[in-house]
């Protein structure tokens, strides 16, 4: 690991191992410890068995602790599209945040600036799908809450680098039931072991405005959109 021009620090965490399958995930999470020099200091603490490639402090300073081609422990257990060892087949990056529990507000403008250029070089290089830049609570929806709702996905898509809300919905609302939704869901990709923790992470994805963790039509015509763009290919 070194310096670059994506990369301003440098701090070695013990918190690793080897991959046993190559990279095609991204997770985006945020530490809910601040100052951040609470959060290396634990992503770099051998007790706590907890690390992430990369931190982004609340200042845009970009910090590698786990080199990319190593498993860095961020995701714990979790899941997407058929994978159960998430942390073996991504990339994580924890940014500078008080989390919902510690005052949640928007993120930070340099903390932006400095992602989205980190995020670019990484899909590109790994060859990473849109669809599988998401975040810690789409992988573990029955555990996590992270990044969370005020995270600027829209701008992030804007950039190409994850998908974007769907603008056009062609089919309306498609499900009969809660049940039939869930198991759409869980087509896209979702754990759906608990259908409300599945339904509020959908939510803090695609309709942030709104967080019930009921079922309704506008988050069936979402997820209608969304299937049919990945059917038709769109969603690379």
């Amino acid at each position: 690991m070194e310096k670059t021009e994506l990369v301003h620090a440098v701090m070695h965490s013990p918190n690793f191992d080897e991959r046993d399958q190559p990279i095609t995930m991204l997770v985006l999470h945020y530490t809910e410890m601040q100052p951040v020099e609470q959060a290396l200091g634990k992503l770099t603490n051998p007790d706590a068995k907890v690390s992430a490639h990369y931190l982004i402090s609340e200042a845009g300073v970009v910090t590698q602790l786990v080199p990319e081609e190593k498993r860095a422990w961020h995701a714990g257990l979790s899941f997407w599209r058929g994978n159960k060892d998430v942390n073996s087949a991504s990339i994580g990056i924890e940014l500078d945040h008080p989390g919902h529990g510690g005052g949640y507000r928007e993120f930070s403008e340099a903390q932006f600036q400095a992602l989205v250029p980190l995020v670019a070089r990484i899909v590109e290089e790994h060859d990473i799908p849109r669809a599988n830049v998401v975040g810690h609570s789409d992988v573990a929806p029955m555990r996590k809450i992270d990044p969370g709702e005020l995270f600027p996905w829209d701008r992030l898509a804007e950039y190409g680098l994850c998908l974007p809300r769907p603008k056009k919905l062609e089919k309306g609302d498609p499900f009969p039931n809660k049940g039939a939704f869930i198991l759409g869901l869980e087509r896209f990709g979702y754990d759906i072991t608990e259908g409300r923790k599945a339904i509020e992470a959908f939510e803090r994805r695609w309709r942030p405005e709104k967080i019930s963790g009921e079922f309704d039509a506008q988050l069936g015509a979402i997820l209608w959109q969304l299937l049919l763009d990945r059917d038709r290919g769109a969603t690379r």
